[in-house]
Protein backbone atom coordinates (compact mmCIF):
# COMPACT_ATOMS: atom_id res chain seq x y z
CA UNK A 1 0.00 0.00 0.00
CA UNK A 2 2.47 2.85 1.22
CA UNK A 3 4.45 1.40 -2.65
CA UNK A 4 1.41 2.37 -4.58
CA UNK A 5 1.10 6.35 -2.88
CA UNK A 6 4.73 6.97 -3.43
CA UNK A 7 5.50 8.34 -6.76
CA UNK A 8 8.74 6.76 -8.86
CA UNK A 9 11.37 9.32 -7.63
CA UNK A 10 10.47 9.57 -4.04
CA UNK A 11 10.50 5.17 -3.62
CA UNK A 12 14.05 5.69 -6.12
CA UNK A 13 15.30 8.16 -3.42
CA UNK A 14 14.58 5.88 -0.44
CA UNK A 15 16.48 3.37 -1.78
CA UNK A 16 19.38 4.41 -2.60
CA UNK A 17 19.55 6.32 0.93
CA UNK A 18 18.67 2.82 2.40
CA UNK A 19 21.49 1.08 0.17
CA UNK A 20 23.79 4.01 1.69
CA UNK A 21 23.10 3.45 5.49
CA UNK A 22 23.00 -0.56 5.33
CA UNK A 23 25.62 -1.53 2.50
CA UNK A 24 28.33 0.93 3.33
CA UNK A 25 29.36 -0.90 6.50
CA UNK A 26 30.59 -3.90 3.63
CA UNK A 27 33.71 -1.79 2.32
CA UNK A 28 36.79 -0.76 3.66
CA UNK A 29 36.42 2.62 5.42
CA UNK A 30 38.86 5.75 4.62
CA UNK A 31 38.44 7.33 8.40
CA UNK A 32 38.62 5.60 11.76
CA UNK A 33 35.61 4.11 12.94
CA UNK A 34 34.62 6.80 15.57
CA UNK A 35 34.53 9.54 13.24
CA UNK A 36 31.04 8.54 12.92
CA UNK A 37 30.05 7.85 16.23
CA UNK A 38 26.87 9.53 16.75
CA UNK A 39 26.59 12.99 18.79
CA UNK A 40 25.91 13.18 22.51
CA UNK A 41 21.99 10.93 23.46
CA UNK A 42 22.13 14.01 26.18
CA UNK A 43 23.58 16.71 25.22
CA UNK A 44 22.10 19.00 27.99
CA UNK A 45 23.77 17.41 31.02
CA UNK A 46 23.30 19.67 33.87
CA UNK A 47 25.55 18.54 36.85
CA UNK A 48 24.09 20.41 40.61
CA UNK A 49 27.68 21.91 42.01
CA UNK A 50 28.09 20.19 45.50
CA UNK A 51 30.50 22.11 48.27
CA UNK A 52 32.91 19.51 49.29
CA UNK A 53 35.03 20.64 52.69
CA UNK A 54 37.52 17.77 52.26
CA UNK A 55 38.53 19.39 48.53
CA UNK A 56 38.25 22.64 50.24
CA UNK A 57 40.75 22.28 52.94
CA UNK A 58 43.39 20.83 51.22
CA UNK A 59 46.24 23.24 52.02
CA UNK A 60 48.60 23.07 49.36
CA UNK A 61 46.61 23.89 46.62
CA UNK A 62 44.52 26.45 48.36
CA UNK A 63 47.65 28.28 49.52
CA UNK A 64 49.62 27.69 46.51
CA UNK A 65 48.44 31.65 45.19
CA UNK A 66 49.57 32.86 48.67
CA UNK A 67 52.88 30.64 48.08
CA UNK A 68 54.05 31.94 44.23
CA UNK A 69 54.88 35.21 45.55
CA UNK A 70 56.86 34.24 48.65
CA UNK A 71 58.71 31.85 46.58
CA UNK A 72 59.39 34.54 44.03
CA UNK A 73 60.96 36.52 46.91
CA UNK A 74 62.64 34.26 48.69
CA UNK A 75 64.57 33.62 45.09
CA UNK A 76 65.27 37.29 44.92
CA UNK A 77 67.15 37.72 48.49
CA UNK A 78 68.68 33.44 47.93
CA UNK A 79 70.39 34.36 44.22
CA UNK A 80 72.54 37.31 46.17
CA UNK A 81 75.84 36.47 47.12
CA UNK A 82 75.40 38.39 50.39
CA UNK A 83 71.89 36.33 51.40
CA UNK A 84 70.19 39.60 51.96
CA UNK A 85 68.91 42.82 49.76
CA UNK A 86 67.31 46.04 50.64
CA UNK A 87 63.87 47.15 50.28
CA UNK A 88 64.42 49.52 47.52
CA UNK A 89 65.52 46.43 45.34
CA UNK A 90 61.78 44.84 45.19
CA UNK A 91 59.98 47.74 46.47
CA UNK A 92 58.85 48.34 42.88
CA UNK A 93 58.91 45.23 41.37
CA UNK A 94 55.34 43.98 43.19
CA UNK A 95 53.10 43.25 40.16
CA UNK A 96 55.98 41.63 38.68
CA UNK A 97 56.37 39.23 41.63
CA UNK A 98 52.33 39.00 42.02
CA UNK A 99 52.54 40.59 45.52
CA UNK A 100 49.00 41.72 46.09
CA UNK A 101 50.01 44.46 48.52
CA UNK A 102 52.94 46.93 48.74
CA UNK A 103 56.26 44.86 49.17
CA UNK A 104 57.67 45.36 52.63
CA UNK A 105 54.54 45.36 54.06
CA UNK A 106 53.85 41.56 52.55
CA UNK A 107 57.92 40.65 53.60
CA UNK A 108 56.86 41.45 57.32
CA UNK A 109 53.50 38.79 57.06
CA UNK A 110 56.01 35.92 57.08
CA UNK A 111 59.02 36.58 60.02
CA UNK A 112 59.53 33.08 59.58
CA UNK A 113 60.65 33.22 56.04
CA UNK A 114 62.05 36.95 55.81
CA UNK A 115 63.62 38.51 58.32
CA UNK A 116 64.24 42.24 58.80
CA UNK A 117 67.11 44.07 60.24
CA UNK A 118 68.44 47.71 59.38
CA UNK A 119 71.14 48.20 56.68
CA UNK A 120 74.48 49.67 56.86
CA UNK A 121 73.34 52.68 54.94
CA UNK A 122 70.62 55.25 55.88
CA UNK A 123 68.89 52.87 57.85
CA UNK A 124 66.93 51.52 55.64
CA UNK A 125 65.54 48.13 56.33
CA UNK A 126 67.20 45.15 55.07
CA UNK A 127 65.53 41.27 54.69
CA UNK A 128 67.65 38.17 54.42
CA UNK A 129 66.01 34.36 55.14
CA UNK A 130 65.73 32.61 58.30
CA UNK A 131 67.53 29.50 59.04
CA UNK A 132 64.69 27.44 57.95
CA UNK A 133 64.15 28.95 54.86
CA UNK A 134 67.29 28.75 54.13
CA UNK A 135 67.27 25.16 54.89
CA UNK A 136 64.23 24.67 52.59
CA UNK A 137 65.72 26.51 49.65
CA UNK A 138 68.74 24.09 50.00
CA UNK A 139 66.42 20.75 49.29
CA UNK A 140 64.63 22.74 47.15
CA UNK A 141 67.80 22.58 44.92
CA UNK A 142 68.64 19.71 45.64
CA UNK A 143 65.49 18.64 44.01
CA UNK A 144 65.91 20.72 41.22
CA UNK A 145 69.08 18.87 40.26
CA UNK A 146 68.14 15.26 41.14
CA UNK A 147 64.88 15.21 39.45
CA UNK A 148 65.84 17.70 35.79
CA UNK A 149 64.92 14.35 33.79
CA UNK A 150 61.53 14.37 35.72
CA UNK A 151 61.07 17.66 35.32
CA UNK A 152 62.01 17.95 31.37
CA UNK A 153 59.35 14.39 31.20
CA UNK A 154 56.61 16.41 32.44
CA UNK A 155 57.27 19.94 30.18
CA UNK A 156 57.66 17.57 26.46
CA UNK A 157 54.17 15.98 27.44
CA UNK A 158 53.27 19.20 28.02
CA UNK A 159 54.51 20.51 24.59
CA UNK A 160 53.32 17.00 22.95
CA UNK A 161 49.29 17.75 23.61
CA UNK A 162 49.54 21.22 21.83
CA UNK A 163 48.89 21.55 18.13
CA UNK A 164 51.89 20.77 15.62
CA UNK A 165 53.98 19.87 19.07
CA UNK A 166 54.90 23.30 19.72
CA UNK A 167 53.77 26.31 22.73
CA UNK A 168 55.11 29.57 22.38
CA UNK A 169 57.15 30.52 25.36
CA UNK A 170 54.92 32.62 26.81
CA UNK A 171 52.56 29.91 27.50
CA UNK A 172 55.24 27.64 29.26
CA UNK A 173 56.30 30.48 31.56
CA UNK A 174 52.41 31.03 32.46
CA UNK A 175 52.54 27.87 33.48
CA UNK A 176 56.01 27.30 34.73
CA UNK A 177 54.45 27.18 38.36
CA UNK A 178 52.17 24.69 37.75
CA UNK A 179 54.85 22.60 36.14
CA UNK A 180 57.06 22.62 38.72
CA UNK A 181 59.72 24.50 36.89
CA UNK A 182 62.39 26.56 38.39
CA UNK A 183 62.47 30.15 37.01
CA UNK A 184 65.96 29.46 35.19
CA UNK A 185 64.74 26.39 33.79
CA UNK A 186 64.42 28.10 30.04
CA UNK A 187 67.59 30.33 30.47
CA UNK A 188 69.74 27.39 30.33
CA UNK A 189 69.08 24.89 27.68
CA UNK A 190 71.81 23.62 27.19
CA UNK A 191 71.35 22.28 31.33
CA UNK A 192 68.10 21.61 31.34
CA UNK A 193 67.11 20.50 27.99
CA UNK A 194 67.98 17.58 25.69
CA UNK A 195 68.27 16.88 22.33
CA UNK A 196 64.51 16.78 21.26
CA UNK A 197 63.71 20.29 22.06
CA UNK A 198 64.32 23.06 19.66
CA UNK A 199 63.68 26.82 19.86
CA UNK A 200 61.23 27.81 16.60
CA UNK A 201 60.28 31.15 16.04
CA UNK A 202 55.98 30.68 15.34
CA UNK A 203 53.67 31.77 12.72
CA UNK A 204 52.58 34.80 14.40
CA UNK A 205 56.34 35.61 15.21
CA UNK A 206 56.27 34.43 18.83
CA UNK A 207 59.44 32.33 19.88
CA UNK A 208 58.19 28.78 20.76
CA UNK A 209 59.72 25.35 21.92
CA UNK A 210 59.25 22.36 19.69
CA UNK A 211 59.37 18.49 20.97
CA UNK A 212 60.32 16.20 18.11
CA UNK A 213 59.22 12.57 19.47
CA UNK A 214 59.30 9.13 17.58
CA UNK A 215 58.31 7.25 20.66
CA UNK A 216 54.55 5.93 21.93
CA UNK A 217 53.94 8.28 24.66
CA UNK A 218 51.12 6.39 26.93
CA UNK A 219 48.63 9.00 29.39
CA UNK A 220 48.53 8.32 32.98
CA UNK A 221 45.27 6.51 32.43
CA UNK A 222 46.59 4.33 30.10
CA UNK A 223 49.20 3.39 32.16
CA UNK A 224 47.20 2.60 35.14
CA UNK A 225 44.94 0.53 33.02
CA UNK A 226 47.80 -0.84 31.89
CA UNK A 227 48.62 -2.12 35.21
CA UNK A 228 45.06 -3.30 36.67
CA UNK A 229 44.62 -5.49 33.19
CA UNK A 230 42.00 -3.42 31.25
CA UNK A 231 43.75 -2.14 28.52
CA UNK A 232 46.08 -3.81 25.95
CA UNK A 233 47.20 -0.18 23.76
CA UNK A 234 44.74 -1.24 21.42
CA UNK A 235 43.32 2.41 19.75
CA UNK A 236 39.65 1.84 19.65
CA UNK A 237 39.57 0.34 23.17
CA UNK A 238 37.66 1.96 26.32
CA UNK A 239 39.39 2.91 29.10
CA UNK A 240 36.54 3.98 32.24
CA UNK A 241 37.58 7.16 34.03
CA UNK A 242 37.95 6.56 37.76
CA UNK A 243 34.73 8.40 39.42
CA UNK A 244 34.80 9.73 43.13
CA UNK A 245 31.34 11.27 43.99
CA UNK A 246 31.47 13.52 46.41
CA UNK A 247 29.07 12.57 49.47
CA UNK A 248 25.24 13.90 49.06
CA UNK A 249 25.84 14.59 45.14
CA UNK A 250 22.81 12.56 43.74
CA UNK A 251 22.56 12.13 39.56
CA UNK A 252 19.14 11.74 37.75
CA UNK A 253 18.44 8.61 35.90
CA UNK A 254 18.63 9.54 32.71
CA UNK A 255 22.33 11.49 33.63
CA UNK A 256 23.40 8.23 34.97
CA UNK A 257 22.57 6.38 32.17
CA UNK A 258 24.32 8.69 29.74
CA UNK A 259 27.85 8.54 32.08
CA UNK A 260 27.64 4.47 31.71
CA UNK A 261 27.47 4.77 27.71
CA UNK A 262 30.35 7.69 27.96
CA UNK A 263 32.18 5.75 29.99
CA UNK A 264 31.95 2.85 27.24
CA UNK A 265 33.22 5.10 24.65
CA UNK A 266 36.72 4.28 23.58
CA UNK A 267 39.55 6.52 25.02
CA UNK A 268 41.37 8.79 22.71
CA UNK A 269 44.93 9.74 24.24
CA UNK A 270 46.13 13.51 24.51
CA UNK A 271 49.09 12.66 22.50
CA UNK A 272 46.44 11.45 19.42
CA UNK A 273 45.72 13.18 16.32
CA UNK A 274 42.54 14.48 16.73
CA UNK A 275 41.14 16.70 14.28
CA UNK A 276 39.12 13.69 12.72
CA UNK A 277 36.75 14.15 15.44
CA UNK A 278 33.02 15.56 15.54
CA UNK A 279 33.31 18.49 17.38
CA UNK A 280 29.76 17.80 19.01
CA UNK A 281 30.12 13.99 19.30
CA UNK A 282 30.43 12.36 22.66
CA UNK A 283 33.80 11.17 21.94
CA UNK A 284 35.16 14.80 20.94
CA UNK A 285 33.91 15.35 24.83
CA UNK A 286 35.78 12.16 26.26
CA UNK A 287 39.00 13.19 24.17
CA UNK A 288 38.81 16.45 26.25
CA UNK A 289 37.83 15.24 29.53
CA UNK A 290 41.06 12.99 28.75
CA UNK A 291 43.25 15.69 28.27
CA UNK A 292 42.37 18.10 30.87
CA UNK A 293 42.97 14.50 33.17
CA UNK A 294 46.35 14.42 31.59
CA UNK A 295 46.94 18.06 31.99
CA UNK A 296 46.20 18.39 35.67
CA UNK A 297 48.25 15.08 36.54
CA UNK A 298 51.19 16.68 35.37
CA UNK A 299 51.09 19.59 37.97
CA UNK A 300 52.34 19.99 41.48
CA UNK A 301 48.98 20.08 43.15
CA UNK A 302 47.36 18.20 40.24
CA UNK A 303 44.86 21.29 39.97
CA UNK A 304 44.92 25.07 38.55
CA UNK A 305 42.99 28.33 38.45
CA UNK A 306 39.99 27.49 35.89
CA UNK A 307 41.26 30.83 33.95
CA UNK A 308 44.67 29.75 33.67
CA UNK A 309 43.90 26.75 31.86
CA UNK A 310 40.46 28.45 29.82
CA UNK A 311 43.99 30.38 28.47
CA UNK A 312 45.23 27.04 26.74
CA UNK A 313 42.01 27.01 24.28
CA UNK A 314 43.54 28.12 20.72
CA UNK A 315 47.33 25.76 21.50
CA UNK A 316 45.96 22.75 23.07
CA UNK A 317 42.56 23.09 19.98
CA UNK A 318 40.21 22.65 22.53
CA UNK A 319 36.74 23.50 22.50
CA UNK A 320 35.29 27.26 23.34
CA UNK A 321 33.54 25.65 26.10
CA UNK A 322 35.55 23.68 27.68
CA UNK A 323 34.53 25.00 31.12
CA UNK A 324 31.58 22.70 30.37
CA UNK A 325 33.35 19.29 30.65
CA UNK A 326 34.33 20.60 34.53
CA UNK A 327 30.54 20.83 35.14
CA UNK A 328 29.24 17.62 33.49
CA UNK A 329 31.52 15.81 34.93
CA UNK A 330 31.79 16.23 39.20
CA UNK A 331 32.84 12.90 39.43
CA UNK A 332 36.18 13.71 38.33
CA UNK A 333 37.04 17.26 39.11
CA UNK A 334 36.02 19.07 41.46
CA UNK A 335 35.76 23.52 41.45
CA UNK A 336 36.06 25.10 44.50
CA UNK A 337 35.84 28.25 45.18
CA UNK A 338 37.93 29.09 47.92
CA UNK A 339 40.50 32.43 47.86
CA UNK A 340 37.51 34.21 45.66
CA UNK A 341 38.56 31.99 42.62
CA UNK A 342 37.94 28.82 40.54
CA UNK A 343 40.08 26.33 40.92
CA UNK A 344 40.38 22.77 39.31
CA UNK A 345 41.01 19.80 41.19
CA UNK A 346 41.66 16.41 39.79
CA UNK A 347 39.88 14.11 42.68
CA UNK A 348 42.21 10.79 41.48
CA UNK A 349 45.18 12.48 42.72
CA UNK A 350 43.68 12.65 46.18
CA UNK A 351 42.37 9.38 46.84
CA UNK A 352 43.31 6.60 49.26
CA UNK A 353 44.62 4.56 46.34
CA UNK A 354 46.08 6.85 44.07
CA UNK A 355 47.65 6.01 40.52
CA UNK A 356 48.55 9.44 39.71
CA UNK A 357 52.55 9.88 40.27
CA UNK A 358 53.44 12.70 42.83
CA UNK A 359 55.59 15.69 41.96
CA UNK A 360 58.84 15.83 43.47
CA UNK A 361 58.97 19.43 44.38
CA UNK A 362 55.33 18.61 46.20
CA UNK A 363 57.24 17.88 49.76
CA UNK A 364 59.21 21.20 49.52
CA UNK A 365 55.80 23.21 49.17
CA UNK A 366 54.35 21.77 52.30
CA UNK A 367 57.36 22.62 53.88
CA UNK A 368 56.60 26.31 53.18
CA UNK A 369 53.36 26.44 53.91
CA UNK A 370 54.29 24.43 57.33
CA UNK A 371 56.40 27.69 57.63
CA UNK A 372 53.87 30.46 56.49
CA UNK A 373 51.98 29.13 59.21
CA UNK A 374 54.16 29.80 61.74
CA UNK A 375 54.66 33.33 60.57
CA UNK A 376 51.27 33.69 61.65
CA UNK A 377 51.30 32.31 65.22
CA UNK A 378 54.41 34.64 65.27
CA UNK A 379 52.20 37.76 64.87
CA UNK A 380 49.75 36.43 66.71
CA UNK A 381 52.31 35.83 69.76
CA UNK A 382 53.50 39.56 68.83
CA UNK A 383 50.02 41.38 68.86
CA UNK A 384 48.96 39.57 72.24
CA UNK A 385 52.45 40.70 74.05
CA UNK A 386 52.03 44.34 72.65
CA UNK A 387 48.81 44.22 74.15
CA UNK A 388 49.98 43.00 77.24
CA UNK A 389 52.45 45.69 77.72
CA UNK A 390 50.34 48.40 76.85
CA UNK A 391 48.02 47.36 79.59
CA UNK A 392 50.63 47.30 81.92
CA UNK A 393 51.44 51.19 80.39
CA UNK A 394 47.80 51.70 81.34
CA UNK A 395 47.80 50.05 84.67
CA UNK A 396 51.08 52.26 85.61
CA UNK A 397 49.49 55.83 84.45
CA UNK A 398 46.49 54.86 86.53
CA UNK A 399 48.52 54.60 89.07
CA UNK A 400 50.70 57.49 88.60
CA UNK A 401 47.46 59.58 88.33
CA UNK A 402 46.19 57.81 91.79
CA UNK A 403 49.48 59.15 93.01
CA UNK A 404 49.14 62.67 92.13
CA UNK A 405 45.68 62.67 93.63
CA UNK A 406 46.66 61.48 96.97
CA UNK A 407 49.25 63.88 97.05
CA UNK A 408 47.57 66.73 95.71
CA UNK A 409 44.38 66.02 98.59
CA UNK A 410 47.58 65.73 101.64
CA UNK A 411 48.57 69.01 100.27
CA UNK A 412 45.40 70.81 100.01
CA UNK A 413 44.64 69.57 103.58
CA UNK A 414 47.97 70.51 105.48
CA UNK A 415 47.12 73.69 103.55
CA UNK A 416 43.63 74.10 105.37
CA UNK A 417 45.42 72.90 108.16
CA UNK A 418 48.04 76.04 108.20
CA UNK A 419 45.17 78.21 107.24
CA UNK A 420 43.24 77.46 110.40
CA UNK A 421 46.28 77.49 112.48
CA UNK A 422 47.25 80.99 111.57
CA UNK A 423 43.51 82.48 112.19
CA UNK A 424 43.63 81.50 115.80
CA UNK A 425 46.76 82.69 116.17
CA UNK A 426 45.63 86.17 115.19
CA UNK A 427 42.91 85.69 117.05
CA UNK A 428 44.82 85.16 120.20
Amino acid sequence: MFIISCSSKTLKKFLSSSERSIFSVQYPLHNPPYAYTQTSNYVNVYMEWKKDPSYDSIEQIHKSIELKPVVALKNIIAQEPSGCIPISAVSKRGIELGVPMKVARFLRLYPSIFEEFSGPKYNLPWFRLTREAVEIDREERRIYEDCRKDLRERLKRFILMSKGKVLPLKIIKGMQWYLGLPDDFLLYPERNLDGSFRFVEMEDGLNGLAVENEEKVWSAMQKSAMQRGVYSGGSMEAIEFQLFPSKGLRLRRKITYWLEEFQKLPYISPYEEFSHLDPDSDMAEKRVVGFLHELLSLFVEHSAERKKLLCLKKCMGLPQKVHKAFERHPHIFYLSLMNKTCTVILKEAYCNQSTIEKHPLLSVRKKYINLMKESVVILKNRRLSNRFVNQENLSLALDLDYVDEDSRERAKSSFHNSQSYVREACDN
